[in-house]
Parts: structure tokens; sequence; C-alpha cells
């Protein structure tokens, strides 16, 4: 039997009050006598009664709730990311509503805009990049917006990162006084701000400071089968030290050379950039550059619920530590 939804009329009538007081118990209203006000919260807690965040809004002017737009549900990059902004979101009594932009029916922008009609107080945004589709619509409805995890070159938007020029240099100093000289980089999307103008100028520079060549950039590799095929293709080009901005595809190339007969990491090293918990199950362990997700997360979700209560904010742009982890995938002379 199908179990009847409880409204606010259904509590009204319990407690025997008006609808409007129904509501102004459930905004927080002071303005209700506390004979009252405990009638209708032991009604509320009898028949499971759950306000709409959205209805709540047209009262009060404010959700509470805060959408989360992240390119894929699947990446373990940003489910860890997603911990820390949950964490921080039940600290401060916000609620959560998460939209994927990748492999969907509509564009970037109409899913933004299906988000922003469900009224969102703010939206943290971790996309690899910010489409000026998706931009102008935050714009227009003057929607509070925090980057995690991805930068832009826009300054617009606040956002929580780590300096990724900073980070590839140090890993790619690693493998040259490891004696290898023959570096790639793989990235998933090369248009992506993180990569186009911070890992991809950090590697063609230390290219050129160390004449070490004719850069060797492998873009779109964005999955394990992406990585495991691409391996031959490292091979060909003499690449013995690669730096590869997710794991998943790091993974691909690491089993693809172990296939191959070939040793890691003395035929070739492998660092990845993602350090989600997939880096150090597998065997050689991948040498990282361990970001601080979940902190990274909690930042940017602190920062938006001052920016979304209009509170002084001292610095929009945080770039937090990063650590080189250095395992079994590096020789780490």
């Amino acid at each position: 039997m199908h179990k009847q939804e409880v409204t606010i009329y259904d509590v009204a009538r319990e407690a025997k009050v008006s609808m409007a007081t129904v509501s102004r118990v459930v905004n927080g209203n002071s303005n209700v006598r506390k004979e009252t006000r405990d009638r209708v919260l032991e009604v509320i807690k009898r028949l499971h009664y759950q306000p709409n965040a959205v209805a709540q809004g047209l009262a009060s002017k404010r959700t509470t709730t805060v959408g989360l737009i992240v390119p894929d549900l699947t990446n373990l990059y940003f489910a860890e990311l997603s911990k820390g902004i949950d964490d921080i979101a039940l600290l401060y009594k916000y609620n959560i509503i998460i939209t994927s932009i990748e492999n969907r029916l509509m564009k970037e922008d109409q899913v933004i805009q299906s988000l922003l009609n469900k009224q969102v107080d703010g939206v943290i945004y971790m996309s690899n990049r910010l489409s000026d589709a998706a931009a102008d619509a935050f714009k227009r409805t003057d929607t509070p917006v925090v980057l995690a995890g991805t930068k832009d070159n826009r300054d617009d938007f606040a956002s929580v990162t780590i300096d990724y020029k900073k980070a590839d240099t140090e890993a790619l100093n690693l493998m040259y006084h490891d004696g290898k000289k023959h570096l790639g980089i793989v990235v998933g999307d090369q248009d992506a701000v993180v990569n186009s103008e911070n890992r991809i100028p950090a590697y063609e520079e230390f290219m050129e400071e160390n004449d070490l060549g004719t850069p060797r950039i492998y873009t779109d590799i964005k999955d394990y089968s992406d990585g495991y095929n691409l391996y031959p293709q490292l091979v060909k080009d003499g690449v013995d030290g690669v730096i590869v901005t997710r794991d998943i595809s790091s993974v691909g190339i690491l089993n693809s050379a172990m296939d191959a007969g070939k040793k890691v990491p003395e035929d070739l090293e492998i660092v990845t950039a993602s350090a989600t918990q997939l880096a150090s199950v597998v065997r050689p362990a991948l040498t990282t550059i361990k970001q601080p997700l979940y902190d990274m997360g909690a930042v940017a979700m602190r920062m938006l619920t001052k920016l979304m209560n209009n509170e002084e904010v001292d610095d929009t742009h945080i770039v937090l530590p990063y650590e080189l982890v250095k395992k079994q995938s590096t020789l780490n002379q």
C-alpha cells in the first residue's frame, strides 16, 4: 500500500494551528508562543513530517540548500572532495543537491539552470572547466560559487586549489634526478585550465630548462582503457617517466607495462597527480602528488557559507599545501 506523504496541512490540522504557524515554526521564527511551538514540533515528530527546503525558502528567501556540481559521480577524486563538503554542510545545517554534468542528455548550461531553478543558495563547482554559458548563468542569478579542486582563468569565482605548477615541477624533478630524461605528461581534458594554463606549461618549461628535447604531451586519456592502450605509444616514443593526471589512467599504464613484461620503476616511472585511494592499493604502489582532497572540500564549503551569508572573506583564492608522496613507482634516488 502506498504511504501518503505528510503535508504541512496535516501538521496544522493535528496541532490545531494555521499552516502559517507551522511554517513559522519550521523556519525558526521566534514569533510563536512556546507552548504552540512545542505542540507543533511534537506533531512534526509524530507524523515524521519532512519540510521541503524549497518551500521553506519561499518564506525565508533562503533554502539552506547548496548545489554540488561534479563531472562524474564515479570518479574517486571528486568523491573524496565531496566528503569534506558534506561534513561542513552538515555542521552548518545545509542540504546538498548533487548533479553530474558528464554523460547527460542536457547541455551543461541546461543542467546548471535546472539546479538554479531549485533555488539553491550557493554552488560548489568541481568540473574540469567552467564554460562561458555556466559562468553567465551564475552571474545572472547572482549565485555565490566556489570552485573546488579546479581552476578558472576568470577572477569572478572563489576557488580552493593547490599550486599545480609547483607540484608537477617537483614530480618532474624527482624523475629527472632518478635518471629519467625522456619525460611525458598524460592529461584528460587538455583545455581544462588546470591543464592548459598550469600543468602543461609547467611541463614544457621543465623540458626546455633542462634541454630534454621535444615535449611528449598525451591528451584525452580519461579512463583505465585509455591508459592501458596508451602504453605502446609511450614505448614507441621512448618515454621513461610520466606524470598522469588521473589515477585510473595511471593504473591502466602500470598494468599495460607489467603485462608487457616491463619493470616499474626501472623501465618506466609513473607519478599520478590525483592521489585517491586507488594509487595506494595497486602494486607497485604509485608515487603521488597528494592533494588534501578532504580539506579542499571542507574549506570550499566553509567559504561558500560565508559568501552566502555576506560575511567578509579575506582571500577568495585559497591555495592549500600538497605533498609528493614517494612510493614504489619511482626509484626515489
